[in-house]
C-alpha cells in the first residue's frame, strides 16, 4: 500500500473522531498518541487550549520499570488517574487519536478507570 494512502486513511480517521470529542475545563480530554517505542497521554482543556496534566514513557519514573508494552501503557494510565485527582479532575473524555481501542490504548484506559477516572 502507497505510504500517502495509509496516512491520509488514518488522518481521516483522526478527524472523525476529533469532530465529535471536545473537552472542557469539568470535563477534559485525555489524548493518546502510541509509537511504536513509547505512549503519550495528556489531558486537555480545549477551551483555553492548555494542557492541564500529562505523563510519558520518556519520563524518569519509567528508567527501571520492566514489562511489554502493555505493562507500560497500564502504567501510564495509572500515573495520568493520579494526577488528575491532584488537580482535582474525575470526568474526561477519551480521544484515543484515530487508533483502534485494542491493545495499550485499552490498556492504558482500563488503568485509568481502575484508577478512579470516569468516561
Amino acid at each position: 500500500m502507497n505510504i500517502k494512502k495509509k496516512l491520509k486513511r488514518n488522518w481521516r480517521r483522526k478527524l472523525r473522531t476529533r469532530s465529535k470529542i471536545f473537552g472542557t475545563i469539568s470535563k477534559p480530554r485525555l489524548s493518546v498518541f502510541r509509537s511504536n517505542k513509547n505512549i503519550y497521554a495528556q489531558v486537555i482543556d480545549d477551551v483555553k487550549g492548555e494542557t492541564l496534566v500529562a505523563a510519558s514513557t520518556m519520563s524518569a519514573e519509567f528508567k527501571d520499570f520492566t514489562g511489554d508494552k502493555k505493562a507500560f501503557a497500564a502504567k501510564i494510565g495509572e500515573i495520568i488517574a493520579m494526577k488528575c485527582k491532584e488537580k482535582g479532575i474525575s470526568e474526561i473524555v477519551f480521544d484515543r487519536n484515530g487508533k483502534l481501542f485494542h491493545g495499550r490504548i485499552k490498556s492504558l484506559a482500563d488503568s485509568a478507570r481502575k484508577n478512579g477516572l470516569k468516561f
